[in-house]
């Protein structure tokens, strides 16, 4: 039986753990926290999993969550103007309902089913002396945290990289009592630009004290959304992101004046992080090699809301590339051929959320306002976020984007 150790237990840590072990192999999962821990501690993230990602999860039997969280059927964008109206307001409907499941009631019952089903489940930090000696016990040595020190071993692709430094500062809300909107009676994510001040994001999503909204500021360092870095009172990170609404999409901070409220005492967090692809494979001072996975190696931007929908991805490419292997060597040319065949898709994200991080030239911005008139191409806005791919045949070069718009007109 062969040997895998995968340190981190994320998304696609524990993906790939629970579908390699469903599949007979011997896996161990390492990672510096327990599932209480994870449970009781502060949100990981902004997750929203659409149709092609939830599919992986069902596959593998993991969606444990589905009926209880909420469907989201919709994706619609609004952009603010200079009196803070907007100016822009519409809604695509998705293909396959998307859902957001709480990384940390997620992450724990995976865990614990991990674990159940025979897994080892280890906890305790890990450092890359730690995977010098693990190398020689095991097959495969797969690195699925995101963060710290392992990191350093996997070196910037500066071809794929093309920012240094973070382009979004972050600041995530989970809340209770937040209104629909009137616009649509079905569950949507709401996307907001606000021109030369950042995004704001409105999530429905399930968290452990039942069905939530996630609202989510993205605002460009070193501007008006950029003040929640020294905020540690959660209730003073709440107050400050209500009142941004209230300045700069109004129409959404009506829908807190029923009375919001944070779900739990860990249900904010504020950051920021440059946007990196990184080389896949790290060595270890022993001569060994590690495969490095999602974020690790394919770290975007949140502001096209793929990180869950890509590590899902990963784990199911680099899945299928063990299970193919068989009992040969996971030696370099397997880590490589892994990790480009899951750029295959990667790339389109990567290209797409650059993209979004930037101004938006003129087409593109034609092209968000042609949506608020024309159904189809609304349509093709929300379930670009499901197949990222699509927007290279419409989405990026004036020519494409004018000869797409005019088939829809006639």
């Amino acid at each position: 039986m062969r040997k895998i150790l995968i340190v981190g237990a994320g998304q696609a840590g524990l993906q790939l753990a629970l579908g390699l072990q469903s599949n007979g192999y011997d896996v161990t999962v390492m990672t510096n926290r327990t599932a209480d821990e994870v449970r009781d501690g502060r949100v990981l993230s902004t997750q929203c999993m659409f149709d092609t990602a939830l599919g992986l999860e069902r596959k593998l039997g993991l969606n444990f969550w589905e009926e209880a969280a909420p469907k989201v059927e919709g994706l619609g964008v609004s952009v603010s103007g200079p009196e803070s109206q907007r100016v822009i307001d519409w809604v695509g409907r998705l293909d396959g309902h998307a859902q957001s499941v709480d990384q940390r009631i997620k992450m724990a019952g995976w865990m614990e089913a991990f674990e159940q089903r025979g897994g080892k489940l280890v906890i305790h930090g890990v450092a890359v002396s730690d995977l010098d000696y693990f190398s020689r016990s095991h097959d495969l040595i797969l690195v699925a945290a995101g963060k710290g020190e392992l990191v350093s071993m996997f070196g910037r692709d500066a071809a794929r990289s093309p920012y240094e430094t973070p382009q979004r500062a972050l600041a995530v809300s989970y809340v209770h009592g937040l209104g629909p909107r009137p616009e649509h009676d079905f569950q949507a994510v709401r996307c907001n630009l606000v021109p030369g001040v950042g995004e704001l994001f409105m999530i429905p999503a399930l968290t452990g004290t039942g069905p939530c909204d996630i609202m989510f500021w993205e605002g460009i360092p070193g501007g008006p959304v950029d003040v929640f870095g020294e905020v540690k009172d959660p209730a003073e990170h709440l107050k400050l992101t209500l009142d941004l609404m209230k300045t700069y999409t109004p129409w959404e901070y009506e829908r807190t004046l029923g009375g919001v409220e944070l779900t739990d005492a860990g249900a904010t967090l504020a950051g920021r992080y440059a946007p990196v692809v990184r080389n896949p494979i790290g060595e270890l001072p022993g001569g060994g090699l590690v495969l490095g996975v999602a974020d690790v190696v394919v770290a975007n931007d949140p502001i096209t809301g793929q990180g869950s929908n890509n590590a899902a991805k990963c784990a199911a490419v680099y899945l299928e590339a063990i299970l193919a292997h068989g009992d040969r060597p996971f030696d370099r040319a397997f880590m490589q051929d892994a990790f480009d065949r899951y750029w295959d898709d990667a790339q389109h994200v990567t290209k797409w959320t650059n993209a979004m991080l930037a101004p938006p030239p003129e087409h593109v911005l034609n092209l968000i306002g042609a949506a608020g008139q024309l159904a189809p191409v609304a349509h093709r806005f929300a379930n670009g976020f499901d197949n990222p791919a699509d927007f290279e045949q419409w989405f990026y070069e004036p020519e494409k984007a004018g000869a797409y718009l005019s088939s829809i007109t006639g």
